[in-house]
């Protein structure tokens, strides 16, 4: 089952058993889809174009979550948390850092010794699995920058 359609599925039961929160993180979620859609002016997307609207949105409660912590808001801070959670469902397995260390390691063994270059090709071989400041914190440890 594509990942639109298990988001539609989870939407569904989370609707009948009246849980609030996932049913409007899922609600927004969808939202976002659909514009996605209409922007790209598909009838459905593919699993990829779904992650990135997903780690769109995760990122945006990322930071709304600081935002509010730091204003002592935590009512608001909980409330995000709670749909970080639902988002984090749909996102793949976070790679470990052995495995990313591997794949810094082979990019810089190919001949890479640009920062730029390395991060580039570091991120496409991770494809999401993997946090973009812990990688950028690793190929700097590496290039020695």
């Amino acid at each position: 089952m594509s990942l639109e359609k298990n988001l539609e599925q989870d939407y569904k039961e989370a609707f009948k058993g009246r849980k609030e929160i996932e049913v409007s993180t899922l609600r927004m979620l969808r939202s976002a889809l659909k514009n996605l859609a209409i922007d790209k002016r598909v009838p459905s997307l593919e699993d990829d174009d779904v992650l990135s609207v997903i780690k769109k949105e995760l990122k945006k409660r990322q930071d709304s979550l600081q935002s509010f912590r730091s204003a002592g808001r935590e009512d608001l801070a909980a409330r995000e948390e709670a749909e970080i959670l639902v988002l984090q469902k749909y996102m793949p397995a976070m790679i470990s850092e052995e495995e990313l260390d591997k794949i810094i390691d082979s990019v810089i063994s190919q001949g890479q010794n640009n920062f730029g270059l390395v991060m580039k090709e570091v991120v496409t071989q991770t494809k999401g699995r993997a946090d973009g400041k812990i990688i950028q914190e690793k190929v700097k440890q590496k290039l020695n920058i």
